[in-house]
């Protein structure tokens, strides 16, 4: 019998999203209850589960850690051979199970018991062993799978990874966890160097900064930025403020002068007032100016209006800055 592939891919989406609908007239009391245990808990936040529903509690547990709320992965085969001496009274326990009544999850509860860290259940079986033994049962229970054998788990682990990350994202709500401290959980990643790095850990600096005065002639300008390798030299006056920029923009812009525009000073063809950014501010703040003014160098000023660096946006993309 052919299948239409299309369709039935429509239905599988259809199925499981609107699994994830039903979760939502289930939330309740026992919601914050479960969000209440996890915020007063003096340890970690262990979760536990079984094949599918495992590698969701994986993820569930990486979500936490890196979001403010330490957590480790507990495997129930496992936790029956040894592990489970890394579950304390201070932790709280989330298990993972849609049938909540499988061998390793009946095994582990009495101990989970005698430990006496509280239990919150994950589960598609409102009256299993699990849902029993627990303090706070969330139900994740579908009416169907989207397996058209009703064997593999589909719209049930959708629902599960679905309730795991409402969980995660309230808790990062009730714990005002800002973009910094996620950064400070990434250091390697992207996020990390756009969170983190800041404008002086980019720019030119020294010999690779050209400032020269306003009385400069274009000719030592253009010298200047030829030793530093740099596309432009910062406009200082006679206080050493910034006054503004020479760019190749400004260069080009000059040419029809002729031959009298090598002797012409810098301050009757730099680019004046330019925009600045203080020192200590987010590369990543840089960028966006870079990039929603169109153009390539920007000087780095301090608290009085001096130039300290220059940034230039190759610099920032080479950094992983975008």
């Amino acid at each position: 019998m052919r299948v239409n592939i299309l369709k039935r891919a429509r239905q599988v989406l259809e199925i499981e999203a609107q699994a994830i609908k039903n979760l939502g007239s289930r939330l309740g009391d026992n919601f914050k209850q479960a969000l209440e245990i996890i915020l007063k808990t003096k340890g970690r936040v262990v979760v536990s589960g079984m094949g599918k529903t495992g590698i969701i509690a994986q993820k569930l547990s990486a979500t936490l850690s890196s979001t403010g709320t330490p957590s480790l992965f507990l495997h129930l085969s496992e936790a029956a051979h040894g592990d489970l001496g890394k579950v304390t009274r201070e932790d709280v326990v989330i298990i993972l199970s849609n049938s909540g009544a499988t061998s390793e999850v009946k095994q582990l509860l009495p101990f989970l018991k005698k430990i006496g860290s509280p239990i919150i259940a994950l589960t598609g079986n409102i009256s299993s062993p699990l849902a029993t033994y627990s303090d706070v049962v969330l139900d994740i229970s579908v009416k169907k799978e989207a397996c058209p054998l009703g064997l593999a788990p589909t719209a049930s682990t959708t629902a599960c990874l679905a309730m795991a990350d409402a969980l995660a994202v309230c808790l990062i709500e009730l714990k005002d966890f800002k973009a910094k401290d996620f950064a400070m959980f990434h250091p390697g990643g992207s996020l990390g160097r756009q969170l983190l790095l800041t404008v002086n850990d980019i720019m030119r600096k020294g010999n690779a900064n050209p400032v020269v005065s306003e009385a400069t002639t274009v000719s030592e300008a253009l010298l200047e930025i030829t030793q530093a390798r740099a596309g432009a030299a910062v406009v200082v006056d006679k206080k050493g403020k910034l006054s503004g920029i020479f760019t190749d923009g400004d260069l080009r812009r000059n040419l029809g002068k002729g031959k009298d525009l090598p002797k012409m000073k810098i301050r009757d063809v730099m680019t004046k007032k330019p925009l600045a950014i203080a020192q200590g501010r987010l590369a990543a703040e840089a960028m966006r100016i870079l990039q929603e003014k169109k153009i390539d160098e920007m000087p780095v000023i301090d608290k009085k209006g001096r130039p300290v660096g220059l940034l230039d946006v190759q610099d920032l993309l080479k950094a992983g800055v975008v």
